[in-house]
């Protein structure tokens, strides 16, 4: 970390006095070190991220092992998928998605400019840092990001260069700021990776400023075959070493990047509801992939990250699906009328939402 950027720390914790004591220092970069908040606790700075797992103590322990399980799963995507979303292909298919998830025109212009005037952003599991990043390069003041697997040094070190942001490495239950902080907090795809998603949903919701926003995609719950699927698979899975699970995931990509080289397409004129399968004309491959069986294949990625996508859906030990139904109780219980689902992909429940001036 910089030495600078300890102010965005100070800013955003709710600690009155915190230093830095650094043990090795290279080029502006605080490597290795310790961060002391309020003169007694001390948190590691390792590899330029400072850690505070320390705080996990005070977590359930049955919250902690489950947590520890998923964790294992990302710590080797990032540590082997260091450049993911960097490529300009990858980047550019991941800001088209966000103008979808965030229901704003499909242009890298309207991406920027839904970030200029945010002076505050939380980003809760960084991955590469390639979103981190980019958010950064284009707010109004600073981003925090946290990640509670080895994706806080992947995301390190791939921003590094840059004076506005901050990554940490915490679980997002026991993150060291303050409430009510940030103008706009992200948790893209994270949500559902930890034991209980509404949770965690209901304690990010905590740091958002009032007028704030707040976005999280999770993943919806499907047909009942694709739930049986899912559920069969995982289960094989999700135990195994992560490079084997990885081995395991090339049959299933091959099967999508087959399925996407025929570029078929059907059209059925009646619904199937039993299925949850819907009425229209279909890709052959997507209609295998949204209802069937997850066998993820675009061809802007490379074979060794469309395998990784795969392993993304198999491996975590936990992988909640949940129903806009869900999302909808969710958000009252909160007391949150300004919130929209937005039509992203048929798998996923995108929601953008405004915390009430009076939260």
């Amino acid at each position: 970390m910089k030495q600078t950027a300890l102010k965005f720390l100070k800013d955003s914790s709710e600690w009155t006095q915190l230093d830095i004591i650094a043990d090795k220092a290279e080029n502006g970069q605080i490597l290795n070190g310790k961060i002391v908040a309020d003169g007694h606790i001390s948190y590691p700075i390792i590899g330029g991220v400072p850690s505070f797992l320390a705080n996990r103590l005070q977590l359930d322990g049955a919250w902690t092992q489950e947590q520890n399980k998923t964790t294992e799963t990302f710590s080797e995507k990032w540590n082997q998928f260091r450049n993911y979303g960097m490529k300009e292909s990858e980047l550019k298919l991941h800001q088209n998605w966000f103008c979808k998830k965030f229901g704003i025109e499909e242009s890298l212009d309207s991406l920027k400019g839904f970030y200029r005037n945010k002076r505050s952003i939380l980003e809760v599991g960084t991955g590469s840092g390639f979103n981190c990043r980019f958010m950064a390069e284009n707010c109004g003041g600073y981003v925090i990001g946290a990640d509670i697997s080895d994706g806080a040094f992947t995301s390190y070190h791939n921003t590094q260069d840059l004076d506005n942001i901050l990554i940490i490495q915490a679980d997002l239950m026991q993150l060291p700021l303050k409430h009510n902080q940030f103008d706009f907090v992200i948790a893209d795809g994270v949500l559902h990776h930890t034991p209980n998603t509404q949770l965690a949903v209901n304690e990010l919701f905590k740091f958002v400023r009032p007028g704030g926003q707040f976005f999280f995609y999770i993943y919806k719950k499907m047909g009942p075959v694709k739930q049986f699927t899912d559920q069969y698979i995982r289960e094989a899975f999700r135990d195994l070493p992560p490079e084997k699970c990885l081995l395991q995931c090339q049959p299933i990509t091959e099967l999508g990047r087959e399925l996407a080289k025929l570029d078929a397409k059907i059209t059925l004129e009646k619904p199937i509801p039993v299925l949850g399968i819907p009425a229209g004309t279909h890709n052959v491959q997507r209609l295998i992939y949204y209802n069937f069986l997850k066998c993820f294949w675009n061809d802007a990625l490379d074979y060794e990250t469309n395998n990784m996508v795969n392993y993304d859906w198999y491996h975590p030990h936990d992988a909640w699906q949940h129903s806009e139904s869900e999302v909808h109780e969710w958000m009252k219980e909160l007391g949150v009328g300004e919130y929209k689902i937005n039509d992203a992909n048929p798998n996923g429940l995108s929601v953008l939402l405004t915390k009430p001036l009076q939260a």
